[in-house]
């Protein structure tokens, strides 16, 4: 059937060509300027949800040894809820880590570092008999694990490990702080070895008393920073090498021809005499 419709002219059919060409390139420049809006948006989302996250992370971090207060190392670290200011751990009558044992008691510090073999032979000599006074009420000991020897584990800083599990220890489990201090030594590794393993150290923990729980946690890194800040202090504090022993805050002498010198601390009973002494 014929068309009642008029033609168009060739100049007409080009005009309504283009004009459709336009009207296509118009609703693409839409979309693409729609795509865009979106796409802007999205990331200034993602952007916005990153920072968050960044923020949460950055409120959450542990500081590392670059942020503490060279003055004050200490400051701001989470330290375990027995410990000192200083860093130290103090136990008393009742063997339990935090405690003391009263205003009269002598105060016994010592400076620790978990793989020095320095510190196994004055534990060896001395252990016993700074156990029994403290059963007794004579004397407080601060133990202060610190980590001097890293460098000598082969890179698995061992020191600081098991100073740090020390330092969890005291935290969560503080009736059995002295009991895996003293396995700590009685199974100590070499020097320049790579130590122990943090499931060996665990082990050590279970067998000293601390429940599996407790013990399963060691490895955390909790306190890992604690150790560095508290290794800090030490240095601040004057000790520069381990074992450091302190009588009521002073490094115990002997005197010999007039002349006084440290007294001897790997064999049995100087110690005990020097304390004795400061007892009255």
């Amino acid at each position: 059937m014929p068309s009642n419709a008029p033609r168009l002219t060739k100049a007409q059919e080009r005009d309504a060509a283009r004009q459709k060409a336009l009207q296509l390139r118009a609703a693409q420049e839409k979309r693409a300027r729609r795509s865009r809006i979106i796409g802007i948006s999205g990331l200034v989302v993602a952007l916005a949800i990153l920072g968050v996250v960044v923020a949460m992370i950055l409120s959450n971090a542990k500081p590392t040894a670059a942020d503490l207060d060279p003055k004050t190392p200490l400051k701001g670290v989470t330290a375990p809820t027995t410990a000192t200011d200083k860093g130290g751990i103090p136990v008393g009558t009742t063997g339990v880590a935090g405690t003391t044992s009263g205003t009269k008691a002598v105060t016994v510090t010592v400076y620790y570092d978990y793989l020095c073999p320095y510190c196994e032979k004055f534990e060896t000599a001395n252990g016993p008999v700074l156990d029994s006074l403290m059963k007794s009420g004579d004397v407080t000991v601060e133990y202060h694990p610190i980590s001097f020897l890293d460098s000598s584990s082969q890179g698995s800083r061992y020191s600081t490990r098991t100073a740090a599990a020390a330092a969890y220890v005291a935290d969560a489990d503080p009736s059995h702080f002295v009991a895996f201090h003293e396995a700590l030594y009685k199974d100590q590794p070499a020097e320049n070895t790579s130590g122990k393993t943090d499931a060996e150290i665990a082990q050590l923990a279970v067998g000293a008393g601390v429940p599996q729980a407790v013990a399963d946690k060691l490895a955390s890194g909790k306190f890992t920073t604690w150790v560095t800040a508290a290794t800090a202090q030490a240095q601040l504090d004057g000790v520069n090498a381990t074992p450091t022993v302190l009588i009521n805050g002073k490094a115990p002498t002997t005197t010999t021809g007039g002349t006084a010198a440290p007294i001897d601390l790997y064999t049995a009973g100087p110690l005990e005499a020097a304390i004795r002494a400061a007892l009255g």
